[in-house]
């Protein structure tokens, strides 16, 4: 807290310009954010320097489901795609026939 203290223009250390009671609460609540993101990032740095295999089967699991979900909407888009071209076939066969008499 002398860090907060020393770089705030009108205050030193001998109690002159002191933090009111608000500031200091503040002050505090940010040395605990810091100290939270500090252990937040040592975490995550651990995580990914070696995943765990829990995390890669999850990882496996997912990308089968989304290969799986991919592989059918490729085949209804094809399926459509194939019901529009047999559909514009059968229109054009019936216009190039001219009318019936």
């Amino acid at each position: 807290m002398d860090e907060a203290i020393e770089s705030r223009p009108n205050a030193t250390a001998n109690g002159e310009g002191e933090l009111s009671p608000l500031e200091q609460e503040v002050l505090d609540e940010y040395a605990k954010l810091v100290g939270n993101l500090d252990d937040l990032s040592s975490i995550l740095a651990e995580l990914a320097a070696r995943p765990s295999a829990e995390i890669l089967d999850a990882l496996r699991g997912l990308e089968r489901k989304t290969t799986t979900v991919f592989t059918l909407l490729k085949a209804s888009v094809y399926s459509i795609v194939l019901q529009q071209e047999i559909f514009g076939d059968e229109q054009q066969g019936d216009e190039s026939d001219g009318p019936r008499r």
